[in-house]
């Protein structure tokens, strides 16, 4: 389409817009304006060379694996069943690894994510073999004890491999793994602003229109190699921009800071007009179905060791103080809902908050004995695998609180509205935010506006895998400074 005809094809919105005079236009310096950007516009270069390295080194750490297998157990290497092995897994993991995306840079950057995914691609892999082995009936050929002692190694290599390459991916790619340009058009800079933030006069992108062909050159030529352009203006700019952004092969955007407050998830469309997406509902039925299948799993497998342990501590908790062993208590939960949450009774009878108003201090005088141990220890929640069985809640989720619950005096949702937000998924028995620290008594603001960043980004962010990884690091924050 000739430059000319373009104007014929703009909204007539953008059309009545006052064109901005840029008597620099043509004077701007762009390649010395550039120069600026070429760390950022390498990025892409260097998110190739890492997934390239990550995908060599993984091969290297297999290889490696069985070589020295083989050392362990014959004392050397054993070329002809080392080189079956290879030959027959590492086309596989390679298919699978890829397939999974174990190589792409945010999996990469992400230790867990990274390993957990090579080691799955590295488990089929291994898993392939044994099915080959036994087709083919090459039993007498194949060495089970190397096999073994080979997937063990392997797995551990690609594991400490992984995790290693995170401080190395993180160094090498600098603060962010990708290009996103960031243009200010005639309106201030975000304080949040990133190395690829610049203001659109010096490099001749204000108010670029379809008839300035200089313009126009320069916004491609400056969008070339980013993975993503994100223009800030002024509203009355915004249709032109619009306009003019969707002639880049990059992926672009506008920035309306005036639905921040709205939180909209995403954008539809309905009888020819833009809605804005505000709340997801609830998970899909299959991720639901994975969730609930999973806690059912866990605590199911847990019950036999969690019984035993529930009648020692409750006949404790009896002997203890008087009154019943546990503690029912109101909290929110699923869709705002109130449920009933069980647990070890830790406090007296007659000192016991059922309403929640009064957070427990670190030496609060309502606390029995075997309480102060049982909640520095996190025992007394173990009854709420019950409430997990019952439906009530999961294993992994924001911590359910009571109606009562304060900050600096202040009602949690008082503090901050989004709090009601954090109830779209079941409460759980540990959180995102519980395994950063963010736990115990709620004295000041920033203790549950801490809480509510993590709960609503778990939600974000909802997966099987992350539930494992919280679960696995719950085990680290058990005994913790603030519970109390």
């Amino acid at each position: 389409m000739k430059i000319d005809s373009l104007t014929d094809t703009i909204p007539a919105a953008a059309q009545s817009t006052p064109r901005i005079a840029t008597p620099s236009l043509h004077k701007v310096d762009l390649r010395s304006a550039m120069a600026g950007l070429a760390s950022l516009t390498n990025k892409r270069k260097r998110r190739a060379t890492l997934s390239a390295w990550a995908i060599i080194v993984d091969l290297l750490c297999i290889s490696l694996a069985f070589v020295i297998a083989s050392l362990m157990r014959a004392g050397d290497v054993e070329g002809d069943q080392v080189g079956r092995i290879l030959l027959c897994t590492l086309p596989i993991y390679l298919g699978i690894a890829l397939n999974n995306q174990s190589h792409q840079v945010r999996t990469l950057l992400n230790g867990f994510k990274s390993a957990w995914r090579a080691a799955t691609a590295f488990a089929f892999a291994a898993a392939a073999m044994l099915l080959i082995a036994f087709f083919m009936k090459i039993g007498a050929d194949f060495s089970r004890l190397l096999f073994g002692f080979g997937t063990v190694l392997a797995l551990t290599f690609l594991t400490a491999w992984r995790n290693a390459l995170v401080r190395v991916g993180l160094r090498y790619l600098g603060t962010s793994p990708f290009a996103n340009l960031c243009i200010y058009d005639q309106v201030p800079r975000n304080e949040l602003s990133g190395e690829g933030s610049i203001d659109a006069d010096a490099f001749g992108l204000s108010s670029p229109y379809p008839s300035d062909p200089v313009a126009i050159s320069n916004l491609a030529r400056v969008a070339q190699g980013m993975d993503r352009v994100i223009v800030h203006c002024r509203p009355d700019q915004r249709m032109q921009w619009a306009f003019m952004l969707r002639s880049l092969d990059v992926s672009s955007e506008i920035v309306t800071p005036e639905l921040t407050d709205l939180f909209p998830l995403g954008i539809g469309h309905r009888s020819g007009q833009t809605s804005l997406l505000l709340s997801g509902g609830p998970m899909p039925w299959t991720h639901r179905a994975l969730k609930r299948g999973f806690d059912l799993a866990v605590t199911l497998s847990v019950m036999p060791l969690l019984l035993p342990l529930l009648g020692i501590v409750a006949v404790m908790v009896k002997l203890d103080s008087p009154g019943p062993a546990f503690f029912r208590q109101e909290r929110i939960g699923l869709g705002n809902r109130k449920f009933h949450i069980l647990k070890f009774r830790t406090m007296r009878v007659e000192a016991t908050d059922t309403n929640g108003d009064r957070s427990a201090a670190r030496d609060d005088d309502r606390v029995t004995r075997l309480g102060r141990i049982l909640r520095q220890t996190s025992i007394d929640e173990l009854p709420q695998f019950m409430n997990v069985l019952s439906g009530s809640m999961s294993i992994v989720g924001p911590r359910p609180h009571a109606m009562g619950s304060r900050a600096e005096d202040a009602l949690f949702w008082d503090i901050d509205e989004r709090y009601w937000h954090r109830h779209a998924v079941k409460p759980g028995l540990t959180g995102l935010a519980q395994i950063r620290g963010y736990r115990g008594a709620t004295e000041i603001k920033s203790d549950l506006t801490n809480r509510l960043k993590s709960d609503l980004e778990y939600i974000a962010d909802w997966s099987l895998i992350n539930d494992i990884r919280i679960i696995l690091q719950t085990f680290s924050v058990l005994l913790h400074r603030n519970a109390f």
